[in-house]
């Protein structure tokens, strides 16, 4: 068959499929016949193209440092050919490309084929790109197999680069040409090009791990105590901890380092770890070989308990309302209720969702049964005036106990007067304000910060894991109104699996959730939300949140067969996998 042939019949083929769904031309091949499924399941327009700006290429990325050299000197070999050389990212994502002949270039401009814009299945079909992420697979299209229109005059070879260290789709290389003058051949020259870029990526993956190595084992040999080195896909801890602690307590560790590290924090922090033993966590060195990656080496000191001040006292009463048997909880309620009883005034620093506001109000009920403790904090019904007027009112009296939520949030506006009114009842009654030191709020800090003469950090979650053992049926029990309710043994194991980046917060959401399926009995592990099926350490967006939840929901119906699954959902076996691996989902 010619080359004009095999033109005119794709051609066919495709008109055929798009006016009846299906096709049983042989010529197109099972590549390109289950890619215009994914596109017509996906409702591309078949015949115009029109997509959106996402975002500027980030050109400090491992793929873009390694790939961009490559790209640069395949092209200027190409320079007698009518090829251009594309570059994308494991979204679609166009971070370069580079053609000699201004007509393609133009060419390429009229499809959108160009910096800053995605060329994933979803927003343009079957495309060398889009289907090679896809499928993980070198791809060749031609011509009418593109499933729009306007791409039927281009033919492109697209291979998947692979990151060498987790094996996951970095990005695509894309030779794109006339398809009047293409040929096969340029699948294997864009293979080859895409080796090179994954022998780069892992050149310098090996020249940042060495880097962090040497760093690692230059701090083991000057701090006498613990050592902790941290970057993207390597963790080290030094013997001395090793020895010192327990799994738990090193895996609380590791948290707080890799926390600093992400953070970007250079100064110290006292956290307890799950045992009751305290440790100084400080950030040692900062290590950047590429540009936006910084790994960490992180000091340690372990504190004897003895030299404590304020040490937890094992045998203290619980106070009504909180749950939580940790060392660093119990030590946070009782720092906080010492505040309470002497009146003086406390911030409570840690994440949005811990607990700060609920812990400093039930200490203040504790303490003073028979007295309302005003929670203030600016929300959908409370403007920010609203907040000043009713901490004007409740200062008012002699006395009084008030919680003074999340000022590293409040309106730059606001932070003044509310520090004139702090001012003025200063040395009466207690307040507590809540805040994330990570925020940097500057204007709080300044001006309200300094009333409080005391600062307990109330840990994450994450943290604090074994709390969930009083955690997950004190909440249970407030949802339900002490209903006869609880989650099954392997449903609570799967909670104690999860990061849970909104704290406390998200906890009594997922139970809500969970309770909206069943409200009664032992409640499995198959009635929690598809939220806790994902170990995702990143908060997704909402659209990814709601693929998760799809991907999550096919798979309970289909008992966990996951071709069934991808049947059910529109999407490719490859695609699926992809998903459950980047989602984490178990």
């Amino acid at each position: 068959m010619s080359a004009v042939d095999r033109s005119v019949r794709v051609r066919q083929a495709r008109a055929q499929f798009l006016a009846e769904g299906s096709t049983d031309e042989p010529v197109v091949g099972a590549t390109v016949l289950d890619s215009w499924h994914r596109s017509m399941d996906l409702r591309v327009h078949p015949d115009r193209v029109d997509l959106n700006f996402l975002r500027e290429p980030d050109p400090g990325s491992p793929l873009a440092i390694a790939g961009m050299p490559v790209v640069r000197k395949l092209a200027e070999d190409l320079a007698a050919h009518t090829v251009s050389v594309i570059l994308s990212s494991a979204d679609g994502l166009v971070l370069e490309r580079v053609a000699s002949e201004p007509v393609m270039m133009r060419a390429l401009d009229e499809v959108q084929l160009a910096r800053g814009y995605s060329y994933a299945e979803q927003f343009v079909g079957t495309n060398g790109i889009g289907t090679a992420l896809e499928t993980g697979r070198p791809t060749f299209i031609h011509g009418g197999e593109h499933y729009l229109d306007s791409l039927g005059q281009l033919a492109c070879a697209g291979t998947p680069i692979r990151d060498p260290i987790s094996g996951k789709v970095a990005g695509v290389l894309d030779l794109t040409c006339w398809a009047t003058g293409s040929d096969p051949l340029l699948l294997a020259l864009a293979r080859t090009a895409g080796s090179q870029i994954e022998d780069r990526m892992g050149a310098l993956a090996t020249e940042t791990e060495a880097a962090l190595l040497e760093a690692y084992l230059r701090q083991c040999r000057r701090y006498p105590a613990g050592v902790i080195a941290v970057g993207d896909d390597i963790m080290l801890m030094n013997r001395y901890l090793r020895r010192a602690l327990d799994a738990g307590d090193q895996n609380v560790l590791l948290e707080h380092a890799s926390d600093l590290r992400r953070l970007g924090r250079t100064g110290a922090a006292v956290c307890v770890l799950p045992s009751g033993r305290t440790a100084k966590v400080a950030m040692a060195e900062q290590i950047s070989v590429r540009p936006n990656r910084i790994d960490a080496i992180v000091h340690v000191g372990l504190v004897a308990e003895s030299a404590l001040h304020g040490a937890v006292h094992r045998d203290a009463p619980p106070i009504t309302g909180l749950a939580g048997h940790s060392s660093s909880w119990r030590r946070s309620c009782q720092q906080v209720e010492r505040c309470c009883g002497d009146r003086a005034w406390v911030a409570l620093d840690g994440e949005i969702g811990s607990g700060r506001a609920k812990l400093a109000e039930m200490v203040a009920h504790h303490t003073r049964p028979d007295r309302t403790v005003p929670v203030l904090r600016a929300g959908r019904r409370t403007s920010p005036e609203d907040i000043l007027a009713a901490l004007t009112a409740a200062t008012a009296a002699d006395d009084f106990d008030i919680v003074l939520a999340d000022i590293d949030r409040l309106p730059a506006s606001i932070v003044e007067p509310i520090s004139a009114v702090l001012q003025s009842c200063a040395g009466r009654g207690w307040i507590a304000a809540t805040m994330n030191s990570a925020t940097h709020a500057s204007a709080a800090e300044a001006l309200l910060l300094p009333f409080f003469m005391h600062t307990v950090t109330v840990p994450a979650l994450r943290y604090r894991i074994d709390d969930l053992d009083d955690l997950v049926p004190h909440l249970l029990r407030e949802l339900t109104r002490n209903a006869d309710v609880r989650l099954s043994p392997t449903a609570f194991r799967q909670l104690t699996r999860l990061p849970w980046p909104g704290n406390v917060a998200q906890l009594r959401q997922v139970l809500s959730d969970t309770l909206t399926r069943q409200r009664s009995g032992t409640i499995p592990a198959e009635k929690l939300p598809p939220e806790c099926h994902s170990l995702a350490r990143r908060t997704l967006t909402r659209l990814e949140a709601l693929e998760r939840d799809a991907i999550v929901r096919s798979l309970q119906d289909s008992d966990g067969d996951k071709p069934a699954a991808a049947r059910a959902l529109g999407i490719s076996r490859a695609t699926m996998y992809r998903k459950i691996k980047d989602y984490g989902i178990a």
